[in-house]
């Protein structure tokens, strides 16, 4: 039915091998649009399945105070940030949000981090080691995710932020009892 689900919606897709795949009427759309934008098949598949799989979502880009580490995220454009009083998020003045590993990359910079941990060593809190900044980091909340500090975003993409304060210092207690923080890094 036209404006439905597509055949299949809902059954889980199988994993298959690269190469050549059948588009049938679209091949010729698919090629002038490859042309146009001068992009190889993989670059185009990227841009479709980024646009389809982060809809709502816009690409921040960021980093570190001397360059050396950059990253992209893609997150909403009104940020929920928390601000944790937690010991080191204290010390640190850590305001985060949280995003799933899959809508985070790294685009320069792992030979430029290193880490701290303490604890329970679950959160994994990388820093730049030329300029010290933080810029994102392993939360032990969602140790699958990235916990990105907002004020390390480019400008330009972030509208609003809407900060949550949460119990660092009984974090146990804080995080059993928050309904969605351990969710935040699923997507």
């Amino acid at each position: 039915a036209a404006g439905g689900p597509p055949a299949g919606a809902g059954e889980r897709a199988q994993p298959s091998t690269p190469g050549p795949f059948d588009l049938g009427a679209q091949s010729g759309r698919w090629a002038a649009f490859q042309e146009r934008h001068r992009l190889s098949c993989e670059e185009a598949a990227r841009l479709l399945l980024d646009a389809y799989e982060y809809r709502g979502l816009v690409k921040h880009t960021g980093g570190c105070h001397c360059g050396a580490v950059r990253f992209e995220v893609w997150a909403s454009t009104d940020l929920h940030v928390f601000n944790c009083n937690c010991s080191i998020c204290t010390k640190k003045q850590n305001r985060h949000f949280i995003v799933p590993a899959s809508r985070f990359k790294l685009l320069k910079g792992a030979d430029n981090l290193t880490t701290y941990t303490f604890n329970t060593h679950c959160a994994q809190h990388t820093f730049c080691k030329t300029c010290g900044v933080q810029s994102f980091y392993t939360p032990r909340s969602n140790p699958d995710g990235y916990g990105i500090a907002p004020h390390c975003l480019d400008d330009g993409t972030v509208q609003t932020i809407v900060t949550e304060d949460i119990n660092g210092k009984e974090w146990e207690k804080a995080v059993k009892e928050h309904k969605t923080i351990r969710d935040m890094s699923k997507p």
